[in-house]
């Protein structure tokens, strides 16, 4: 299947032919559904806080951070592209399409948070911004003749109007940060970005970081990572033989956001908040956010505690008593129901279970009411091993043709809007080796194409999905205005982002 220029190209990307491989193997014979036994609600899947309950989690997380006790750490994917954002000005401005929501960008032009940019950048070739046509001002605003919006990710574009100055994503992240993720003053924050635009997020942060700093008293510990070129995953023909470019080398793609698992893995922190890069708001609002990001570490601090107080007991002898306290903790609250015959299993095959359901990186995710909004449900799902835990699903993992499982998908009350705290380290301080509690299985294949050709892609398991099917899992309800993402510019004129 391979040449031996292939193989060498293969090499020069650092990846492995074993595993190109078996990529080529997962297109031929594809990826399983995702067997989904229920939908996860609240009280059977879904935890729901009491206003007391967060009061005493936040101080408990307030405590270990203040005392220094833990490490923090945000990590924010910020490498996607804008160009989805402005896909209808730039059907105006190349093809002369116009709908409603180009009327509206122009007609509310002023009340967005870029307008003094435009307008400086419009009069410096002698154009006003009133008097401009829709054509140039959409040229201005989209091309690198003027800001070149269309070209930048999302984190460095103006989302929020201040008194003082308007922020970026890049800046509002900056600000989450000090408020939840700050441990002894010191404020831990990693963005995933796409080569192109590295330099461009740098410069930006030795701008904004002096006043930043000084504003919130804290000391920010920013750093970049891109998405590695080994992670991209081979594309082939409609017949799975691998598709060539016209210089006749093998193709590869971005392999999606579970390729940021290799990222995720080399940070050093106690507890990781996830959150993309376009779910911010002003400052008026960041009250639920903040509180409910303290609240998920709270909770994964506590439930931390207590899976390496199990761990300890587990190094002794474990009576019965003990391994039916841990029956009752993984299938109650933890829940994890064990495979079929697990009532008849020695207590050392018991024992032996529970180490391995325990010694595993641990997750709270965020979970609001579902809107109708794309995103991954929270399920009750079988695994491998026969046992059954909480999985975050998406509907590609679905077989919807199956009258059974799309009735349970579309039982679904909520969704993660990528909202998660994470506990990567084991009970020696360790960081696991997170890719040994990613589902292989769990990939994504797309139809795609390139110079008119059709090609089939293929995904790794999500992130947020099958990278993290192995882990301990927490689903925490938190309310809707946590979730205010920016999918397109005239998203930027709802109330929550004025």
């Amino acid at each position: 299947m391979f040449i031996e220029n292939d193989i060498q190209q293969i090499k020069e990307r650092g990846s492995d032919l074993s595993v190109v491989e078996e990529q080529v193997r997962y297109f031929e014979k594809g990826f399983p559904f995702l067997q989904l036994s229920k939908a996860a609600t609240v009280g059977d899947g879904i935890i729901r806080l009491t206003d007391e309950e967060i009061a005493q989690v936040i101080s408990e997380f307030d405590k270990s951070a203040a005392d220094g006790e833990i490490a923090l750490l945000k990590f924010v994917p910020a490498s996607g592209a804008a160009t989805r954002m402005f896909k209808s000005l730039f059907g105006f401005l190349q093809e002369d399409k116009k709908d409603k929501s180009v009327d509206e960008f122009f007609a509310k032009l002023k009340d967005f948070a870029f307008y003094e940019d435009l307008k400086t950048s419009l009069a410096a070739d002698g154009y006003e911004i009133d008097s401009a046509d829709e054509k140039t001002i959409a040229s201005y605003f989209l091309t690198a003749k003027g800001l070149g919006y269309g070209e930048l990710p999302k984190g460095l574009l103006k989302f929020h109007n201040y008194t003082e100055r308007s922020r970026t994503p890049l800046e509002e992240h900056l600000v989450e940060g000090a408020k939840y993720a700050n441990a002894g003053s010191n404020v831990q924050i990693h963005f995933t970005v796409s080569p192109e635009h590295r330099d461009k997020f740098e410069k930006l942060v030795v701008e904004v970081l002096p006043s930043y700093q000084t504003q919130y008293g804290v000391r920010y510990i920013v750093s970049f990572s891109e998405q590695k070129s080994s992670t991209d995953t081979i594309a082939v023909n409609l017949d799975n033989t691998p598709f060539r470019e016209k210089d006749d080398s093998l193709l590869f793609r971005p392999a999606g956001h579970g390729a940021l698992l290799e990222n995720l893995g080399q940070l050093d922190a106690d507890i990781i908040f996830i959150k993309n890069i376009d779910n911010v708001v002003p400052d008026r609002i960041k009250g639920d956010t903040i509180t409910y990001k303290k609240a998920l570490a709270g909770i994964v601090l506590r439930y931390q505690k207590r899976v390496f107080g199990y761990l300890d007991k587990l190094a002794g002898n474990a009576d019965s008593a003990l391994l039916a306290e841990l029956d009752s903790f993984f299938r109650d609250e933890l829940c994890v129901i064990p495979p079929a015959g697990f009532e008849s299993w020695s207590d050392e095959k018991k024992k032996e279970y529970f180490v391995g359901k325990l010694d595993r990186p641990l997750r709270a995710c965020g979970m609001v009411k579902n809107q109708g909004e794309p995103g991954g449900g929270p399920f009750w799902a079988e695994n491998a091993d026969g046992s059954s835990s909480l999985q975050i699903v998406e509907s590609a993992q679905v077989d919807v043709d199956n009258a059974d499982q799309n009735s349970i998908f579309k039982n679904s009350t909520h969704f993660n809007p990528v909202d998660l705290v994470c506990a990567v380290k084991n009970k020696k301080g360790e960081l696991y080796d997170l890719k040994k509690f990613r589902d292989p299985l769990t990939g994504f294949i797309t139809g795609k194409s390139k110079d008119g050709k059709e090609l089939k892609a293929q995904e790794l398991p999500g992130l947020w999905n099958g990278s993290m099917a192995d882990w301990n899992t927490l689903f925490v309800e938190v309310p809707l205005i946590t979730f205010n993402p920016v999918k397109t510019v005239n998203d930027l004129l709802r109330e929550q982002h004025q």
